[in-house]
């Protein structure tokens, strides 16, 4: 359930209210510009059909050649660092298994580093339109 403020809205689960946003962003092994060709959209349909099953809320997103930028709500019982694993494990599998010429190009699609920062410092609003104009640089 989501509850409506006029300037945040918060999400319930059992006995928690929350709002809980991070920018995260991973890239691919050697930063290769493998992202492409029909990559990039089906990571980001893959991403979007695990949302329930991870517990996050994707806010904004932006798949580039050689990264990855979301903007997630994640339910705090989870935790971040949790789901954002989940989500490159399965992308990983899903996609070198559907993209075959992945797994000649890298011995891994993803590195094991991530960026992920807490929104707060700045305004949500400011990060959505950083991941927005990604895609014209």
């Amino acid at each position: 359930m989501k509850i409506v403020n006029t300037s945040k809205t918060y999400n319930t689960d059992t006995g928690l209210v929350y709002s809980c946003q991070y920018h995260v962003i991973f890239t691919p092994k050697y930063r290769r510009p493998v992202l492409v060709n029909g990559v990039d959209l089906r990571l980001k349909e893959i991403m979007v059909e695990k949302q329930l099953q991870y517990k996050y809320q994707i806010i904004e997103m932006e798949v580039m050649p050689d990264h990855v930028h979301l903007l997630l709500d994640i339910n705090p019982k989870v935790g971040v660092y949790q789901v954002v694993s989940k989500i490159k494990g399965h992308t990983s599998s899903q996609l070198r298994t559907e993209f075959p010429w992945l797994v000649s190009r890298l011995p891994t699609l993803w590195t094991r580093s991530k960026f992920i920062s807490s929104v707060g410092s700045v305004s949500l609003e400011t990060v959505k339109s950083y991941i927005q104009e990604q895609k014209g640089k």
